[in-house]
């Protein structure tokens, strides 16, 4: 398992796949947007390549060369999406998976209606205009893993239930079942309507919020890529304090203007602390003073069956490696685990263990090379996956229960 470059380049390319022209290119170069585009001949090699397997009715998923991976992936034979990554350690699966999440946002912005009947190519391109903020955070080192886990990203306040409560109230004030309160893109509270969006838009609508500007109040037309693709919704979003937001899933009613700062006064200024509380939370996801054990660097938390996950980098900022490496390093850990080890669904083992908790959890280990030796451990028991990133100095005979000890203290939480 190799560790992402940090000069490394991902290319995507969206075409119409009856005609073959570029709706866009997005580039990003060590996590950064970047101008650099591909030549056309390249894009017009690529396309090429993958019609010619579709007329011998031969599906081309993805290739390698020496220093690049390439995946293509057609979507309801309207539009084609190709990425196109030199980062090293790379894998099909991130690729792939970034690509729905691509989808997803552009049918999230302009509709499904206007991707699968394509009657004008460029007003169509003024429109995925729209999307390109929140496409060129799928490309670059963003703090969240929802784009990869497909699940999403969450924090754990230390006043849950208290914050849960008010937000049910105001839901039931505003007359709508869809709201959430999100920290920096991540879920810190959701009604259970919020919760049982479906996928891509439970990670998709987070993910929009963390990616627009900061703005006091919005009022911002959304389709739900599995929920409604062809009806918008109003996605409504009221700041409490910076990047702490408020985010309403409605139809026409309640008005933006409805939402007055009366209202929200009543039923957040008397939790005013809590909020403030919740502002640390954006990367570090654990309540501060959460008992973690002193080799810990990061780690990844998932609930298959509900699909949150919370994600950290937090503990020991001032030891190697640095946040973004180890961000990198969990990412490419994860892939290796579901793609090799553990599956990405529950299946009836899982299940099985999930009403046998006494079971024993199966684990994996990694132990990186010389000039690193950093460990990283993963741990499945019944619906819950926990992966840790932990210092050399952890012994490696007790890597299973390190991580065995840490996964039931997370449980409650999540």
């Amino acid at each position: 398992m190799g560790e992402e470059g940090p000069g490394g380049t991902v290319h995507l390319l969206c075409l119409a796949a009856s005609s073959g022209v570029p709706l866009f290119c997005r580039s990003s170069r060590g996590g950064a947007p970047t101008r650099q585009q591909l030549p056309f001949s390249v894009i017009g090699s690529l396309n090429g390549v993958h019609m010619f397997g579709q007329n011998l009715d031969v599906q081309l998923k993805s290739a390698r060369t020496e220093d690049t991976t390439v995946v293509w992936k057609s979507f309801h034979d309207s539009v084609t999406l190709i990425a196109l990554s030199s980062e090293a350690g790379t894998s099909e699966l991130r690729l792939e998976r970034m690509l729905h999440m691509v989808f997803g946002a552009m049918v999230l912005v302009v509709g499904l209606e206007e991707l699968t009947n394509i009657r004008n190519v460029e007003r169509l391109k003024k429109e995925l205009r729209a999307t390109y903020g929140l496409i060129d955070s799928f490309l670059g080192n963003s703090e969240l893993i929802g784009d990869l886990t497909q699940c999403v990203d969450c924090v754990i306040p230390p006043e849950g239930s208290l914050l849960q409560d008010t937000l049910s109230g105001f839901a039931e004030a505003t007359g709508t079942a869809f709201v959430s309160l999100l920290v920096s893109g991540r879920v810190v509270a959701a009604t259970d309507g919020w919760w049982r969006l479906g996928m891509p838009e439970a990670v998709l609508l987070p993910w929009l919020v963390g990616s627009l500007p900061p703005q006091a109040a919005r009022d911002y037309p959304v389709y739900l890529p599995h929920g409604s693709p062809t009806v918008p919704h109003r996605l409504l979003t009221l700041t409490l304090l910076p990047r702490l937001e408020l985010c309403l899933l409605c139809g026409p009613r309640p008005p933006l203007s409805q939402l007055e700062p009366q209202l929200l006064e009543r039923w957040w200024q008397p939790l005013l602390d809590p909020l403030r509380t919740c502002l640390a939370l954006g990367a570090r996801a654990l309540p501060d003073g959460f008992p973690l054990h002193g080799d810990i660097l990061g780690l990844l938390l998932l609930h298959l069956e509900l699909k949150r996950c919370v994600f950290t980098v937090e503990p020991l900022r001032d030891k190697e490696p640095s946040p973004e490496q180890r961000r990198r390093l969990l990412r490419n850990f994860y892939t290796l685990v579901t793609t090799t080890h553990f599956p990405p669904e529950p299946g009836p083992a899982e299940k099985e263990d999930a009403a046998h908790p006494a079971q024993v959890p199966r684990a994996c280990y990694l132990v990186l090379g010389p000039g690193m030796g950093w460990q990283l451990v993963a741990l499945q028991l019944g619906l819950r996956l926990l992966l840790l990133l932990l210092s050399p100095q952890s012994p490696t005979h007790g890597l299973r229960s390190l991580a065995t000890h840490t996964l039931q203290a997370l449980t409650p939480l999540l």
